[in-house]
C-alpha cells in the first residue's frame, strides 16, 4: 500500500514528459549588447533575447564594445531560430540562438551565436545556467571559454579580467555611496 502511495505521489510530481521549448523565427533588428538583442517575427512582432549561458562585460567594462560589435558582426540583419524555455526578471526572452553559417544560405541554423562569443574571448559561460543546457552545450561552452582562456583572445588578454557580475556588484555599491559623498564634498 505503501508502495502505491509513493508511487502515485512521484506521477504527480514529475512532468508527464519531456519539458518542451518553445522557439521563435524571425531577424534581428537590434544589438543591446554583447547577450541581448532584439528579434522580430514575421508577424512584425519584437521579441527582446538574452542569450543563454554567457555573461558579456558590461558596455562601460573593458571589452563591453567589443563583445557587442562582435555579435553584430555575427547576427545583425541575419535570419535566426531562438530556442527558449523562460523568461529573466527583466521580461527578456532567455535562449539559444542559432542561425546558417555565413558563406552557406541553403544550410541548417547551427551556428550557436553564444558558443562563438565564447569562442571569440568576449564572453564568461555562465555556470549556474548550466543546468539549463544539453550535455553537449555545456561540454561546448566550456571547452570555448577554456580554449579563448589559454589562447589569452579577447577579454582573457588581460591578466585578471573582472567578471560583469562583480563589476556590476561594484559599481552598484559605488553609485549607492556617490550621492553621500557629494553631500559631504557640498558642506
Amino acid at each position: 500500500m505503501f508502495l502505491l502511495r509513493y508511487s502515485l505521489a512521484l506521477c504527480l510530481l514529475l512532468p508527464a514528459g519531456p519539458i518542451l521549448a518553445d522557439t521563435i523565427a524571425g531577424r534581428v533588428s537590434d544589438i543591446s549588447d554583447g547577450a541581448t538583442l532584439t528579434v522580430t517575427d514575421k508577424a512584425g512582432v519584437r521579441h527582446k533575447v538574452r542569450l543563454a549561458a554567457i555573461d558579456v562585460p558590461d558596455l562601460r567594462q573593458p571589452y563591453g564594445k567589443e563583445s557587442k560589435q562582435h555579435l553584430s558582426d555575427l547576427v545583425s540583419g541575419k535570419e535566426v531560430r531562438v530556442e527558449w524555455r523562460k523568461q529573466d526578471r527583466y521580461g527578456r526572452i532567455v535562449g539559444k540562438l542559432t542561425l546558417q553559417t555565413p558563406p552557406c544560405a541553403a544550410c541548417p541554423k547551427t551556428l550557436d551565436a553564444g558558443l562563438a562569443q565564447l569562442e571569440a574571448g568576449l564572453a564568461w559561460w555562465d555556470r549556474e545556467a548550466r543546468r539549463e543546457q544539453t550535455l553537449s552545450d555545456q561540454g561546448y561552452y566550456e571547452y570555448a571559454e577554456f580554449d579563448a582562456k589559454t589562447r589569452r583572445i579577447g577579454l582573457w588578454q588581460d591578466a585578471a579580467p573582472m567578471p560583469p557580475w562583480e563589476w556590476r556588484k561594484k559599481n552598484q555599491v559605488v553609485a549607492r555611496l556617490r550621492p553621500a559623498a557629494e553631500f559631504v564634498m557640498d558642506r
